[in-house]
């Protein structure tokens, strides 16, 4: 994370300018660094590879270009990146195609100004975060999708190509599967909340993947849930 002197940096997409103006000011009163903000897609895509910031807030009905595509083509030029989607929209099909975009949390525009600051911080710290009813959604897909075969694979040679995990790792991806929050895991492992995100970051080199979206769903995938 990069955060500037300490803060939290963020950048705030939003095509209404009151709506964004008042999110920005919400946040820089409440000590985070407001480096960007963009009104449209083509804008923010620009505004965000130049601005770089750890956090973006992100509304889905864009002019130019789509909240999803702004989401999927920055988390892929870089992965490090936090998505938050702000939006009006709890539509389920609009939910699930922000996380699969790269989306670390989806809150609706109906949240406090609190519940706002709290899902910035904890999106910053790599938590997902959704409004209460949708992280079951976003789970129970993940199920289904872990269930169905991906075509023209063979797992046989994946499986022998996976790579090795540690003790540790596998017992904090079996932790993150479950849906618990850094905090959580290095509470029940007795370990220090850097120590968890240390081991997070380490299994996503392993595997190549992303983000902890993608994790979760990998840990799901080997019935590491159940576990």
């Amino acid at each position: 994370m990069s955060e500037r002197q300490g803060r939290i940096t963020v950048m705030v997409v939003d095509d209404h300018p009151m709506w964004r103006d008042a999110v920005a000011r919400d946040l820089a009163e409440s000590g985070f660094e407001v480096v960007a903000t963009a009104g449209d897609g083509d804008q923010a895509v620009r505004r965000a590879k130049a601005a770089a910031p750890d956090v973006l807030v992100l509304d889905l009905n864009l002019p130019a270009k789509p909240g999803v595509q702004v989401c999927k083509e920055l988390v892929a030029h870089r992965p490090a990146l936090r998505v938050l989607v702000l939006s009006a929209s709890g539509e389920h099909a609009d939910v699930l195609e922000a996380v699969k975009s790269g989306a670390t949390g989806y809150l609706l525009k109906s949240a406090s100004t609190q519940e706002l600051l709290d899902a910035v911080r904890r999106t910053a710290a790599g938590d997902p975060v959704f409004t209460p009813g949708l992280a079951g959604l976003v789970l129970g897909e993940y199920r289904r999708l872990a269930s169905e075969p991906v075509p023209g694979a063979a797992p046989d040679a994946d499986e022998a190509k996976a790579p090795r995990l540690t003790d540790r790792e596998t017992e904090v991806l079996r932790l993150v599967a479950k849906g618990l929050s850094y905090k959580q895991i290095a509470e029940r492992l007795v370990i220090s909340h850097r120590t968890v995100q240390n081991h997070v970051q380490n299994t996503l080199g392993k595997l190549q993947l992303h983000n902890r979206v993608e994790l979760v769903r990998y840990a799901i995938e080997r019935g590491l849930d159940d576990a």
